[in-house]
């Protein structure tokens, strides 16, 4: 207690997670303790893994078995992250493919959970394949936004079924987006973004909006540097390019089949990436897609 009848609590950080192989601290967590946030550098991994792999990953066997309950905190006040700010009364879930990947986000969410109790509790961070797994989690209609932020271009043309951007992809998220939905998605590579562009002429489930209308947004701004991939493009002075698009009241021809997604596939294997560096940048937005509830 001071003079002036003020308690001071002396707090003290501990260290999340520092081991490369993803262990849990041993310390015990208790009051006036904060949590050191983790630091990427124990966290690294190459930067893609097949998206076609047969890996067993988590998934639900349909979204009516899907517990959120596990992954959202208990006393969600969402004021806390960016979107949560702008949309206090929804769900942010964000989808990654490599397990050190989502390990490093996860780990920074429980961080900034017990470092600020009563925040943070509408995100979370799932590993598993989006591209195979996306609508085991939600039923027709219940995003209302979906993010792609700087995926991986797979620049060989033998790869481009790779690309989480595709028109039989786009029925899916279509499937997925209610109607007047909106579909966000920022690349740092031209011929990735004119794909984007084509892929999504091709299909009348969404209409683009235009960057006039999009001054209005209050979430577009975030979108090119949210993720720590869309900060590395800042820092090197890399071109950025958006497409954004309103889901339309077309309905796509699409409808789950959970039978044939949980087939094993003949395809798999973690690979090398195909960009310049060897070890993907770390992003806490970047988990393809991030997704609102």
């Amino acid at each position: 207690m001071t003079d002036s009848g003020v308690c001071e609590v002396k707090t003290k950080k501990i260290k999340l997670d520092e081991k490369e192989d993803g262990e849990k601290p041993t310390e015990s967590l208790s009051e006036g303790k904060l949590m050191e946030l983790p630091r990427k550098k124990f966290y690294r991994q190459r930067a893609h893994a097949n998206p076609l792999s047969d890996r067993d990953m988590f998934h639900p066997a349909t979204p009516e078995t899907m517990n959120w309950s596990e992954f959202f905190g208990p006393s969600f006040t969402g004021d806390s992250s960016k979107l949560s700010e702008i949309f206090p009364d929804e769900f942010s879930v964000g989808y990654e493919i490599r397990h050190k990947v989502s390990k490093y986000v996860q780990d920074k969410i429980t961080a900034l959970r017990h470092n600020e109790p009563g925040k943070w509790e509408n995100i979370c961070c799932l590993r598993t394949n989006a591209m195979r797994f996306l609508s085991h989690f939600f039923q027709k209609g219940q995003l209302s936004r979906m993010f792609f932020l700087y995926p991986d271009p797979h620049f060989k043309k033998s790869k481009h079924k790779w690309r989480i951007i595709s028109i039989p992809l786009i029925s899916e998220y279509a499937y997925l987006i209610k109607a007047g939905g909106i579909l966000y998605t920022v690349t740092d590579v031209l011929q990735y973004h004119e794909w984007v562009l084509e892929n999504f002429a091709a299909t009348k489930l969404f209409e683009k909006i235009s960057d006039e209308e999009l001054k209005d947004d209050p979430i577009f701004p975030f979108i090119f540097d949210s993720s720590e991939e869309g900060k590395k493009v800042t820092r090197n002075e890399g071109s950025k390019y958006h497409a954004v698009y309103r889901r339309t009241a077309i309905e796509p021809q699409f409808e789950p089949n959970f039978e044939k997604k949980d087939q094993d596939h003949d395809e798999g294997g973690e690979v090398e990436s195909e960009r310049d560096t060897e070890e993907a940048e770390l992003s806490s937005s970047d988990a393809k897609p991030t997704v609102d509830l």
